[in-house]
C-alpha cells in the first residue's frame, strides 16, 4: 500500500500475486490492506477479466457535477497547480466523490488517453467490487491514504499502473471526496502519496474557510437583523470611542446616518453629559438614566442605559448603550397605570359560550376571596382577566402588583419578592426593598408564568400566601401582608407535579378558583367583533389607521389557527394598518405573509422539505391541521373543509390519530 523502498521490484510484486491469485496462501511482504482488499475481490471477480465498469448516463452525469460544482470549483485550480509540478512524470490528477465515482481528470495526454481506454472517465463507478484492489477505493474503505503499485492491483489488466490517493473531509469530517494521482507502474516514487495528501489538504483548508466565511456571514446577518429588531435604540463604540453597531431606532432617535456614523469617533457627532462620560471612565455601568444629549449642537433627551463591554476583568474593550425616547417611556407609563386600570369584564370580547364561560367565572372570582389560577395559552388576555377581577372586586382601590416571574434570574428570585434588610448582602441598597407582597398590600398580587418559578423557592412562596405574614431576608421582624394572588400559566401545572418540576403544594394554594382561558381558534366566531375593537382602538388613537377589514381578508383571517392568539392578531392588525393608505380597508395583500398561508410551525420539520406527491401532500395537510388546532378532530375537518367523517376515514388511511398531535403525544 505505501512500499517502503524505491525503486520497486515488480517481478517480485508479481509473482507474489500470482502465489496469492493460485492458492489464496497469506504472500510475504504484501501490505496487509491490500491482502485484505484481495481477498474481498477473489470471490466477485475474475482477476485475468476485464472490469465490469458502471457508468452514469449523461443526464445523470450532469446533474452529478451541478451537485459537485462547489467541490469541484475548489478542486480545478489545485489539480491544475500539481500537475505543473508533476508535468513531466506522464500522471493523471483525479478527482472522485465519497461514492467512488469519477467526477474530474486532469493531466498529461497521453495518460488521459490510457485512462479513456481502461474506463477511468468522469461519470465511472472505481469501487472494489467492480475495479478490483486500487488506491481509490482503499481511500474510500479505510478512510487514509493509499498507494497501490503494479501487481498489488487484484485485476492484471491494471498491472501496468500506479496510483495513489488521499481523502478529502468536509470540516465536519465526513468525507466528501478522493483526490488522486494515477501513473504508469515504472515511473512510481515515494512522493506520490505526499503530493495527493498535501492536495487534499489544501482542498480542506479551503473548504473550511468557505464554511467559515459563509458562517461570518450568517453571524453579522444575524446581528444586523437582531439589532434591527430591538424597538429601543442601541448604539456601540469601542475603547476609542469608534462607533461599531448603530441600529435604525437609535438612527431616528438620534437624527444620524448610521453608514456616516458608524466607523467614526462617537464625539465627533454626539456630545455625552458628565456622568455618561464619568461612568466610561470608569467602566461602570448606568441604568435608566435621564440623559441629555447634544447631536450635532441640537438637545436630545432620552433615557439611557450603558454597559461596558469586557473580557473577564480586564477593562472594557467597548460600550453598548440603549436609547428611548423619554415621551415613550411617558406613554407607556400611562398605558400602564391608565388603560389597563380601567379594564373591566367588558373588554373580553366575545359572544361565544368559551369566553361567556370565562366572564361569569371571572365575574364569580371577584366576588370570593380566594386564589385565582388563570390557564391558557400564551396571548390569550390573561393579564386583562387579572385585571378585570381585581378592578371589579373588594380591592379595586388597592395596588395591582404584576410581576413575570420568568424575568427573574434564579440567585435574586427571593430577594425580589421576599424584599431584604439594609445591609442584608453586599451590593444590596442602603435603603433595602420591600417585599412584592408588601408592595401589593390591601391588592392583588399577579404572578405571571408562574411555572418557571425556581422549584426550591415553591415552599417558602407557599408558607407567605398561606400565612400572610412575610420577613425580609436579613431581617427579624414578621410584616403581615393582606393580597390576593392571581397567577397565570400557559403550562399543564399538573403534569409538572408529575414530573417533580413543581410542588403540589403550591399548585393548592395558587387554585382556589381556576379559569380555562380559551385560545383563538376555539372561538372564531368572535373574530369580526375582536377586529373591530382593535382596529377601533387603533383608530381613535391615530385617524390615519384603517378601521376596517374587506370579506376577503376576514376569510382568511378566520381559516388561520392564531397560534399567538389574541397578542398575535394585534400584532398582525397593526402591521397590516401601517401597510394602508388613510382611509382604506385592510386587504389580503396587507396580512402578514404567515396569515396568508396559513402557516403554522411543526414540531422536528426540516425548513427543506421534498417534492411531495398527492398522497403525501393529504398527509402533510392532514399534519398541518392537526399541529395548528392540537387534533381536535370537529376544528381539523372545518380547516379542511371536510367532514368529520371523511376526516375519519383519511386520518385512518394515514395510519394518524388526534394523539399524534396533542402536546404528550
Amino acid at each position: 500500500m505505501q512500499p517502503t523502498s524505491y525503486p520497486l521490484d515488480l517481478q517480485i510484486l508479481t509473482a507474489r500475486w500470482r502465489t496469492f491469485i493460485e492458492t489464496r496462501a497469506q504472500p510475504d511482504a504484501v501490505d496487509p490492506v491490500v491482502v485484505s482488499s484481495w481477498r474481498r475481490c477473489a470471490p466477485l471477480l475474475n482477476p485475468f477479466a476485464q472490469p465490469q465498469l458502471a457508468r452514469l448516463n449523461e443526464q445523470a452525469l450532469r446533474r452529478l457535477l451541478i451537485s459537485q460544482f462547489d467541490l469541484l470549483a475548489i478542486a480545478r485550480p489545485v489539480m491544475e497547480d500539481i500537475f505543473q509540478v508533476i508535468e513531466g512524470d506522464r500522471s493523471l490528477m483525479v478527482l472522485l466523490d465519497n461514492t467512488g465515482c469519477v467526477l474530474l481528470t486532469l493531466g498529461d495526454a497521453h495518460m488521459e488517453e490510457e485512462a479513456t481506454r481502461l474506463g477511468l472517465t468522469p461519470g465511472t463507478y472505481w469501487d472494489e467490487g467492480r475495479v478490483g484492489t486500487n488506491a481509490f477505493a482503499l481511500v474510500l474503505a479505510e478512510r487514509m491514504p493509499a498507494q497501490v503499485v503494479g501487481a498489488e492491483h487484484f485485476l492484471a489488466c491494471f498491472h501496468h499502473l500506479v496510483d495513489a490517493a488521499a481523502p478529502i473531509f468536509q470540516p465536519s469530517g465526513r468525507p466528501i471526496g478522493v483526490l488522486g494521482i494515477l501513473g504508469l507502474g515504472s515511473m512510481s516514487h515515494s512522493h506520490a502519496t505526499g503530493i495527493v495528501v498535501a492536495g487534499a489538504r489544501a482542498l480542506e483548508n479551503q473548504l473550511a474557510a468557505d464554511v467559515m466565511h459563509l458562517d461570518a456571514n450568517a453571524h453579522l446577518t444575524l446581528l444586523n437583523a437582531t439589532m434591527e429588531s430591538i424597538a429601543e435604540g442601541v448604539l456601540a463604540w469601542d475603547r476609542d470611542g469608534i462607533v461599531t453597531q448603530m441600529n435604525r431606532q437609535a438612527a431616528e432617535l438620534l437624527t444620524l446616518n448610521p453608514r456616516l456614523v458608524v466607523g467614526h469617533p462617537l464625539q465627533r457627532y454626539v456630545q455625552a453629559p458628565a456622568d455618561l462620560r464619568e461612568a466610561m471612565e470608569l467602566g461602570k455601568p448606568l441604568r435608566d438614566v435621564e440623559a441629555h444629549l447634544l447631536v450635532n449642537g441640537r438637545p436630545v433627551y432620552c433615557m439611557l442605559n450603558l454597559k461596558p463591554i469586557r473580557i473577564g476583568d480586564a477593562p472594557p474593550i467597548g460600550f453598548l448603550a440603549t436609547l428611548q425616547p423619554i415621551q415613550q417611556i411617558h406613554q407607556i407609563f400611562y398605558r400602564l397605570s391608565g388603560a389597563q386600570a380601567a379594564m373591566t369584564f367588558d373588554d373580553l370580547k366575545g359572544k361565544s359560550a368559551d369566553i361567556q364561560r370565562v366572564r361569569n367565572q371571572a365575574r364569580g372570582a371577584a366576588r370570593g376571596r380566594g386564589n385565582v389560577l388563570l390557564q391558557g395559552e400564551s396571548g390569550v388576555g390573561k393579564h386583562v382577566v387579572a385585571r378585570a377581577i381585581h378592578n371589579a372586586s373588594s380591592r379595586a382601590n388597592g395596588p395591582f402588583i404584576a410581576v413575570n416571574c420568568r424575568a427573574f434570574p434564579r440567585d435574586l428570585f427571593l430577594s425580589e419578592f421576599l424584599g431584604y434588610e439594609s445591609g442584608a448582602f453586599s451590593g444590596a441598597r442602603v435603603e433595602g426593598r420591600p417585599s412584592k407582597f408588601e408592595l401589593a398590600f390591601g391588592g392583588t398580587l399577579f404572578l405571571d408564568e408562574v411555572e418557571t418559578i425556581p422549584l426550591e423557592f415553591h415552599s417558602v412562596l407557599g408558607r407567605v400566601i398561606e400565612t400572610g405574614e412575610v420577613m425580609r431576608l436579613g431581617g427579624t421582624r414578621v410584616i403581615p401582608v393582606n393580597v390576593r394572588v392571581i397567577s397565570s400559566t400557559d403550562t399543564d401545572l399538573d403534569s409538572l407535579v408529575a414530573e417533580g418540576a413543581f410542588q403540589a403544594n403550591l399548585v393548592y394554594r395558587l387554585s382556589s378558583i381556576v379559569i380555562d382561558m380559551p385560545s383563538l381558534r376555539q372561538r372564531r366566531e368572535d373574530l369580526p367583533e375582536l377586529i373591530d375593537t382593535i382596529l377601533g382602538r387603533m383608530h381613535a388613537s391615530q385617524p390615519a389607521n384603517a378601521a376596517t377589514v374587506t370579506p376577503e381578508a376576514l376569510h382568511l383571517m378566520k381559516k388561520y389557527p392564531w397560534p399567538g392568539n389574541i397578542r398575535e392578531l394585534e400584532s398582525a392588525l397593526e402591521r397590516a394598518s401601517s401597510l394602508v393608505a388613510s382611509g382604506q380597508p385592510i386587504d389580503v395583500a396587507h396580512l402578514p405573509e404567515s396569515v396568508r398561508r396559513g402557516a403554522v410551525i411543526v414540531p422536528t420539520r426540516e425548513k427543506a422539505e421534498p417534492v411531495l406527491n398527492m398522497d403525501e401532500w393529504n398527509r402533510e395537510a392532514l399534519i398541518r391541521a392537526g399541529w395548528a388546532t392540537h387534533g381536535n378532530l370537529t376544528e381539523m375537518a372545518h380547516l379542511l373543509g371536510i367532514s368529520r367523517t371523511t376526516l375519519w376515514r383519511k386520518m385512518r388511511f394515514f395510519n394518524l390519530t388526534a394523539h399524534h398531535f396533542q402536546p404528550d403525544g
